[in-house]
């Protein structure tokens, strides 16, 4: 049965807990790496689990697609099926299409759209988009959401809002209706940059009354301080006893943000794709292991950092790699950004139930200054 405690809050907004799910208990604030189409890019979830990954993220849109809801349901979900025993959150879809299909129309219906794949023609309703999740035994499922890119004008991101509303309440009707209830349904906040539209869609999201929530329409190509602006006007807004978590989201220095905010849950590409990119976070900065100065150096990606990378491999051997383009650079790379990102979450985690979290937060910039 899915549970949310809020476990300690510290002098600001920042907080602490744990979510119960039917595949494991998860402790935040919790990072998802990203597992659209069924795998997190080069790694295992052996490796994945080594990590500290407690929870990954699935894609509607993209296992819909490819390999199809009918072969997964053969290993009775998504969890067999790629042999990971954790929870599962999956997307629903919404962002995919609105980024990646070669043609949609969205109506009141859903959405008809073109898959990026070969062209065939699909049509998503929100009915269907909870179907799918059901079918990939998901432990956390999104709604339906219409979203938009930014800069829009304000009568489109209020039709787009108010859509997303009435989506979300076909969403739980299905979800009621097809489940016994002992997993999640999260509802999505949309509203653009309008911090009214924002309330708006807040208030009749929550009205709906869903076991978790969600800002959507962020990390889109705003300014990042209208994005903090957003965040930081919404988050309070939700009830606190349920989780709230930003979507798409973010680089390390948003997570720190975002957690202050009263953030709990994170998804983001970036550990992973940066990795494959030779682009690896430290917890003095980024570093780029093609840079020539990394040639004969016998160090490690970050002294003291305990991920297998860290403790087998040097940044001149992995600088070796990348630039051979061997297969092998990108798992190593990945291991240690995926233990980096998860490592951070738990030292936010940690800082919050002592109370630390400003302490915290400071030397987390002094050592990006000094670094």
């Amino acid at each position: 049965m899915f549970k949310f405690k809020v476990e300690a809050t510290t002098s600001g907004r920042a907080r602490s807990g744990l979510l119960n799910t039917l595949h494991g208990t998860i402790k935040t604030p919790a990072f998802m790496p990203v597992g659209t189409l069924g795998s997190v890019k080069s790694i295992t979830p052996e490796e994945l689990t080594s990590a500290g990954a407690q929870i990954i993220l699935g894609n509607t849109y993209h296992l819909y697609l490819r390999p199809g809801c009918d072969i997964i349901q053969l290993f009775s979900g998504l969890h067999k099926f790629m042999h990971w025993n954790g929870p599962i959150l999956t997307d629903s879809g919404g962002f995919q299409i609105f980024s990646l299909a070669k043609l949609n129309k969205i109506s009141e219906q859903g959405i008809i759209f073109q898959s990026h794949i070969d062209g065939s023609k699909h049509d998503l309703t929100p009915e269907k988009a909870i179907e799918i999740q059901i079918s990939l035994n998901s432990d956390i499922l999104m709604c339906l959401d219409h979203c938009i890119e930014y800069p829009a004008a304000r009568k489109k991101v209020t039709e787009a809002m108010e859509l997303t509303s009435r989506w979300a309440q076909r969403c739980k009707t299905m979800w009621m209706e097809k489940t016994e209830m002992d997993n999640a349904l999260f509802g999505i906040v949309q509203g653009g940059m309008y911090t009214d539209l924002r309330a708006e869609s807040v208030e009749s999201i929550v009205e709906i009354d869903f076991p978790g929530y969600a800002l959507g329409g962020l990390s889109v190509g705003e300014p990042k301080d209208q994005m903090f602006e957003i965040a930081d006007f919404t988050l309070p807004l939700l009830p606190d006893s349920k989780p709230k978590y930003i979507m798409g989201v973010g680089t390390p220095e948003d997570l720190v943000e975002l957690v202050g905010m009263g953030a709990d849950m994170f998804d983001c590409v970036l550990p992973t794709r940066n990795a494959r990119n030779g682009q690896l976070f430290t917890n003095f900065g980024k570093i780029n292991i093609v840079n020539s100065r990394f040639k004969n150096d016998t160090n490690p990606i970050e002294p003291g950092c305990s991920c297998y990378t860290c403790k087998n491999y040097s940044r001149a051997y992995l600088r070796h790699l990348f630039l051979s383009k061997e297969l092998l650079s990108y798992r190593l790379n990945t291991i240690h950004n995926i233990h980096y990102y998860l490592s951070l979450m738990k030292t936010m985690g940690t800082a919050i139930e002592k109370d630390e979290f400003t302490t915290f937060k400071r030397s987390f910039y002094n050592k990006r200054a000094t670094g």
